[in-house]
């Protein structure tokens, strides 16, 4: 008899972390690290209050952006309204037809 094994169903789901799905994972860890870098600067060379402003705007903006753009899907398609008609070309498709004459 064969043996049978259980086979793990979850394969071609995206990976999901707190919420964030796939590619948009990476967008909302470098929304993070931006917010943490612009953070530092604005501490360093401005303020420290300024800079704490800075950093939470940026890495609440980043995330509420990723999380809007998360819900367009994990590939991003223009979705355009309208009808769209392509005229077909079929005189080109005739111009290299041998010609018989009787």
């Amino acid at each position: 008899m064969a043996k049978r094994f259980a086979v793990y169903k979850g394969l071609q789901k995206p990976l999901v972390f707190r919420g964030f799905k796939g590619k948009f994972i990476y967008w909302g860890l470098g929304s993070v690290l931006a917010g943490l870098v612009l953070g530092a600067l604005a501490m360093s060379l401005i303020n420290m209050y300024f800079g704490a402003m800075v950093l939470i705007g940026c890495i609440v903006g980043g995330l509420f952006i990723t999380a809007g753009k998360q819900k367009g899907g994990l590939h991003s398609k223009t979705r355009a309204q309208g009808i769209f008609v392509h005229q077909l070309h079929l005189k080109k498709i005739n111009q290299y037809a041998r010609e018989t004459n009787i």
